[in-house]
């Protein structure tokens, strides 16, 4: 039984219940045939606001698999966005059709607002470059699969590390286990954020930024290549001057060591060579399919639990967010900054910090 309602970072879910979705995720792609009626009845609301290949596909294949169905939209020209409704209404409305939601939005703290006026249950599935923890799911499960463990790692993770949300997902959630340690392979202008700096000193876990993916894959037990993502770019130049700054070649395979993998939350662009594809080390593909499994766990566990809503009346806080990606720069929610102390203030939606000077 989880203890939580819905899934829209991955602080969610403790370590504990991570595992315990890993057991109903092992136990699905053993047993198949003992689940293909375990959601027969039930509904899934896909509100995809942004485009999406695997993650929606994942999502819909779980479902489908489990014995439900998918209601929805992949596209947001065919729904009531257009028309200027909120995340707020649309969650609302589709509670009273479906009986689990999974969002994808491109501002960030979308699925936070929509898990606030839901009647059930809320799955993030990408907000903005915030958070994906459905992907976060899908990667500590190919990590658990492969090395049987998710602790004692060393994670190298290369390429656009200021925008890319799977990678603040998964630093996110493995530093909560003992002995990880990152190699954050990054052009300066691709740098975590300063949240996430600050979140891993904070909590004493072992990182070393670098420039290139030689200077540490001989040391690296895990390599998450991710791509230069042109969609959050402010400026196409930037885009263009960057775009193939990293690629993982046979050449660069040699130098690692037998029992490294190479994990991507796809799709790639150019960053991985396809020969690199018939290496056995490689489980990109593998990942997307573990995805499905873990995902059929995580919609098991949310129905279980039985969804209590607990709308709260929200009082705008005095101090505003300044993330110009927030969703309360588009829709009218109620400013939430939470007082982290030394006037430090963090937006409860996309955890952008702001220090204010008194």
């Amino acid at each position: 039984m989880l203890n939580t309602h819905s899934l829209i970072e991955p602080q969610d879910l403790s370590v504990e219940e991570i595992k315990e979705l890993f057991t109903l995720a092992d136990d699905i792609k053993n047993r198949p045939n003992l689940y293909i009626n375990a959601c027969e009845g039930k509904l899934m609301g896909t509100l995809f606001y942004e485009p999406s290949t695997r993650t929606r596909l994942s999502f819909a294949s779980a479902m489908n698999r489990l014995g439900g169905r998918v209601v929805g939209f992949s596209d947001p020209s065919s729904s009531s966005a257009t028309k200027g409704e909120s995340v707020a209404d649309t969650a609302r409305m589709l509670s009273a059709y479906a009986d689990i939601i999974v969002m994808r939005h491109p501002l960030e703290g979308a699925p936070k607002v929509a898990s606030l006026y839901s009647d059930i249950p809320v799955i993030n599935a990408g907000d903005g470059g915030h958070n994906h923890p459905t992907q976060t799911l899908t990667d500590l499960y190919t990590i658990h699969t492969v090395f049987g463990r998710t602790d004692n790692l060393k994670v190298g993770v290369c390429g656009d590390l200021k925008f890319g949300r799977t990678v603040h997902s998964l630093i996110m959630a493995m530093s909560r286990y003992s002995g990880i340690e990152f190699f954050l392979i990054s052009p300066e202008e691709l740098r975590v954020p300063r949240y996430l700096r600050e979140f891993m000193d904070n909590n004493n876990v072992s990182y070393t930024e670098v420039e290139t993916i030689e200077e540490v894959i001989a040391d690296v037990d895990i390599l998450y290549m991710t791509r230069i993502q042109r969609e959050r770019f402010y400026d196409d130049s930037d885009y263009e001057r960057l775009k193939d700054t990293y690629v993982l070649d046979a050449e660069k395979m040699q130098l690692a060591k037998e029992n490294m993998i190479v994990m991507h939350p796809l799709p790639r662009v150019k960053e991985i060579s396809r020969e690199v594809d018939y290496d056995p080390r490689a489980k990109y593909f593998k990942q997307a399919r573990y995805g499905m499994f873990i995902r059929m766990a995580l919609i098991l566990k949310l129905l279980e639990v039985g969804f209590k809503p607990n709308h709260t009346h929200l009082e705008p806080t005095k101090y505003h967010c300044k993330n110009t990606h927030c969703i309360t720069k588009v829709e009218n929610e109620p400013q939430q900054m939470i007082d982290m102390g030394d006037n430090n203030y963090k937006c409860l939606y996309c955890d952008y910090t702001v220090h204010i000077e008194e």
